[in-house]
């Protein structure tokens, strides 16, 4: 049987290997399950947390994490959409945390946090606290930053990379789709090798973009 004829949209999150086709959005949404299913393979037993303030290009990013959670119920993946920027990224920070505690479900937690680039400049005391804070090793915080420098929906245009590098968060910058998803997975490994904030730089183009990304998770 040709691939083709057992091909399904919602493979985008529920096979492990092969190629799909999905979006920028939809590979963000896909990284932390993803992360939970190696974890798993290599023994950790960890979960994922979000926290954010949608806004374009990250606009359908909730909706896409809300979708890859309903489609993957056996993994502790926790969606909270927030009221503004510096809430979701204390909120990130404690999930950090969460496996200092004596009652800890989990191994680590990962932590993802997105806004666009005026969320940034709103929660930068809240993000450089969150830095100095630290990740956890088994964890791994990654914050999510639709930047427009084309000022496609934004007053003013936009690029958080040099708020995110006075705040001691190297920046990976995706091109496409495919790189959003291998970068970000870098990403969690960056955190959690050094304890810091990793930033992923998000454009529109990669945003809305399209196109064929080849699983492989190791």
């Amino acid at each position: 049987m040709a691939t083709t004829d057992t091909y399904r949209l919602t493979d985008r999150y529920s096979r492990d290997e092969g190629t799909v086709f999905m979006t920028g959005i939809q590979a963000l949404a896909r990284l932390p399950i993803e992360q939970l299913r190696v974890d798993r393979v290599e023994g950790l037993r960890t979960a994922a947390f979000a926290a954010g303030y949608p806004g374009s290009p990250l606009g359908g990013l909730d909706g896409a994490f809300a979708q890859a959670v309903a489609q993957t119920p056996e993994l502790p993946i926790h969606l909270r959409p927030s009221v503004n920027e510096e809430y979701a990224a204390t909120a990130v920070m404690g999930s950090q945390l969460a496996s200092t505690r004596p009652d800890a479900a989990y191994d680590g937690v990962v932590g993802l946090w997105y806004g666009k680039g005026p969320g940034v400049d709103r929660a930068t005391d809240a993000l450089r606290h969150a830095t100095y804070a630290g990740t956890d090793p088994h964890g791994g915080a990654v914050a999510i930053v639709g930047d427009d420098p084309h000022a496609k929906s934004s007053t003013i245009p936009s690029s958080s990379a040099g708020v995110l590098s006075d705040m001691h968060i190297p920046v990976l910058y995706p091109g496409d789709p495919a790189e959003a998803l291998d970068l970000g997975r870098h990403a969690i490994a960056l955190s959690r090798a050094t304890g810091l904030w990793v930033g992923l730089k998000i454009v529109a183009d990669v945003a809305d973009g399209s196109g064929t990304v080849h699983l492989d998770p190791h």
